[in-house]
């Protein structure tokens, strides 16, 4: 597989001769609509310089929210969310990190939300190595078909049609040039935890 799992909190650095890049995947914010903010405790992590690039399934909502993330990481990729107010942010949007390829998609349009196979299916006719889908607000990954599919959740815990509420979450991968390595941070009642 084009990918292994392995924990690291450090951004970009030179691990056996090849660039690492930190990449913070996210979505399903729904800022100011369904919820205030992003958590404070998620506030404290994502600091400015740490991340290389920020791969987001959408729904962010407004200007100003797109504007926040920029000051994480200015090298942002966004596709389109069903609340999202710019309508210019594409559907689906391949990002070639290193040589992998990551696949962006909302999530809205698989039928049934969040199935596997479908999932696959999408994976398939983008032609990446890891597919990143959102709007269930439930992380989860799967490794399928010797590919990953990646659901980093709802940043905000924002509640969704299916949940009145969720657990507020993201995915961080450091990507080299040939693999992707994970570590999830998820909030909690006792703070921010790692996985």
């Amino acid at each position: 597989a084009p990918w292994r799992r392995r924990r690291s909190e450090r951004g970009e650095k030179k691990r056996g001769g090849g660039d690492m890049v930190l990449v913070l995947c996210l979505g399903d914010l729904h800022v100011p609509y369904r919820t205030s903010d992003l958590p404070q405790q998620f506030k404290d992590i994502l600091l400015p310089g740490k991340v290389g690039q920020i791969l987001c399934t959408g729904d962010i909502c407004t200007k100003e929210m797109y504007d926040y993330l920029k000051t994480i990481c200015t090298n942002i990729h966004v596709v389109k969310g069903q609340f999202d107010e710019d309508h210019a942010y594409p559907e689906t949007k391949v990002v070639k990190i290193g040589d992998l390829k990551f696949g962006l998609v909302h999530g809205h349009t698989v039928i049934p939300w969040g199935d596997i196979s479908s999932l696959g299916m999408v994976q398939r006719q983008m032609d990446v190595d890891v597919l990143i889908s959102g709007h269930t607000h439930e992380f989860r990954t799967y490794a399928y078909e010797d590919k990953l599919l990646v659901n980093p959740g709802s940043a905000t815990g924002a509640y969704s049609s299916k949940e009145a509420s969720t657990t507020p979450s993201f995915c961080l991968f450091d990507v080299d040039s040939t693999k992707v390595s994970r570590a999830q941070a998820q909030w909690c009642d006792a703070g921010t935890r790692r996985r």
